[in-house]
């Protein structure tokens, strides 16, 4: 396989992970799949143009290039579900909805999956490995934002509308407590959009890996209501119209991360 991943290192101590905001597929995905999943519904769409503005902030990025349709980069290698209740697995059935994904008896055989975990996972996750750890050995501490966006209506996934703004920090095992609050913050700071935090996502596997308060590496993850910057039906356009009041409240989130780091730590 190919390039799986896009990586643009940064002079700050944050790295921002965006592992569902894939669109490409293998060939045994892309022919295996029901019509109702071929335009790739349940991407984190846009999220890197979302967050075009890391760079000026001088924040690491990372961000896949394959589906989670062909595995999900934000489950754990061994595949223990991380929910209670309809959830998806690091080699996705079903869609957001409960459909399955693919058509009977087409899926990716066992050892086109294990070259996915050793082709796209693997080097996701060793990327955000070495780089976390880079940035801890070069400030003392690293701070790691996962960046996700989903449709703000899933009835098979969550009772009702999903509030604008869904932090996860694992139930506050992720990161510093007065971190989590500043960010909560921020977000009741703006009261145009909801918010909550440890509500439906809590953060999933690589905020619950990589955070890791006592190492000084501090994880966040942010699920964001698609609701906030694009539509969330197909063609799935970007609303830049949207999308610019709520880049304000996530720079503030980003910028809010950094300055605890420098109160914090003292760099």
């Amino acid at each position: 396989m190919d390039k799986v991943l896009n990586f643009k290192q940064g002079r700050v101590p944050l790295l921002i992970s965006m592992p569902h905001a894939g669109v490409r597929l293998t060939p045994a995905v892309e022919a295996g799949l029901i019509a109702e999943a071929q335009s790739l519904p349940d991407t984190d769409w846009h999220i890197p143009q979302l967050y075009e503005f890391a760079q000026e902030l001088g924040a690491s990025t990372l961000a896949a290039e394959y589906s989670r349709f062909v595995i999900d980069l934000n489950r754990p290698s061994d595949d223990t579900p991380l929910y209670v209740g309809a959830t998806t697995g690091l080699y996705p059935a079903t869609l957001f909805d409960g459909v399955p994904l693919f058509k009977e008896g087409h899926e990716p055989s066992a050892e086109e999956r294990v070259s996915y975990l050793q082709k796209v996972w693997g080097p996701y996750h060793r990327t955000l490995q070495e780089e976390l750890a880079r940035l801890r050995d070069e400030f003392g501490y690293a701070l790691l934002f996962d960046a996700h966006s989903i449709r703000s209506l899933i009835p098979h996934l969550f009772e009702g509308k999903l509030p604008d703004f869904n932090l996860g920090t694992f139930n506050g095992a992720s990161c510093d407590p007065q971190l989590a609050n500043q960010l909560e913050a921020i977000c009741a700071g703006h009261g145009d959009y909801s918010h909550v935090l440890n509500g439906r996502f809590k953060g999933g596997h690589i905020t619950r890996h990589y955070g890791n308060p006592a190492e000084h590496i501090h994880a966040v993850q942010l699920e964001l209501a698609q609701s906030t910057y694009m539509e969330e039906f197909e063609p799935f356009r970007y609303r830049p119209d949207l999308a610019a009041p709520t880049q304000v409240v996530l720079k503030e989130l980003l910028q809010g991360l950094l300055a605890w780091g420098r109160q914090r730590y003292g760099k």
